[in-house]
């Protein structure tokens, strides 16, 4: 059976900019020509939902050159996105720019009735944080169950986590969808992110339907 939810933890923009002579800002802006071809060969292969780790809570501990850079991008491609993807973000916005939050808005209200593959951008996000934000309002509400946390998860619009994919050789999740990632496939890649090819999503989905997946039973 394939996956119908597909996570990525891009790593390794920076590394590849200066391994090709490239500045740090540069090496996003291929990042998200890897992007646009990844995903768009996930929904070739009948994936549903494509999720990637754009910029965590800990990424603003960085260089504030290369956050304005990762803002850029970003912005940019919110504002001229104009292809089939119905675009959701997920993560605290409110300590965003301005502008950066228009504009994730705007995309977001712009692509809500597309009919292609949901792109799920995780964006100021963190794992832990957003488990402690769903556990919050179940309490508040009184219904602390299983079924009601997860309906205030950032991703509770999406099917079930299928695989996450980290590419750029480490081998851990850096806080990315914790919760989500019970039971999903792991798959790490040495390859750094902006040298991701079409080749490598069908080998990572072809690897996956190989898995028997017993989800603890």
């Amino acid at each position: 059976m394939g996956a119908n939810h597909v996570g990525f933890i891009m790593d390794g923009n920076g590394r590849w900019a200066t391994a090709h002579g490239l500045s740090r800002a540069e090496g996003y802006a291929y990042g998200l020509i890897a992007l646009r071809k990844v995903a768009k060969r996930c929904e070739e292969r009948g994936v549903k939902a494509v999720s990637v780790y754009a910029f965590s809570t800990e990424n603003i501990a960085r260089p504030t050159d290369e956050i304005n850079a990762i803002f850029g991008v970003v912005e940019k491609f919110n504002l001229t996105y104009d292809g089939r993807f119905k675009i959701c973000y997920m993560g605290d916005f409110s300590t965003l720019p301005d502008k950066l939050a228009d504009s994730i808005e705007s995309v977001e209200q712009r692509t809500a009735d597309n009919e292609g593959m949901t792109l799920n951008i995780a964006f100021n996000y963190g794992g832990r944080a957003d488990i402690i934000h769903a556990a919050k309002i179940a309490y508040d509400h009184g219904e602390f169950i299983e079924d009601t946390f997860e309906k205030n998860l950032g991703s509770s619009r999406l099917p079930a986590l299928d695989m996450i994919v980290r590419t750029g050789g480490e081998k851990r999740l850096s806080n990315f969808m914790l919760y989500e990632a019970a039971y999903a496939e792991l798959f790490f890649l040495d390859k750094l992110w902006p040298d991701m090819q079409e080749s490598d999503v069908d080998a990572l989905l072809e690897d996956f339907e190989k898995r028997t997946r017993k989800f603890g039973k």
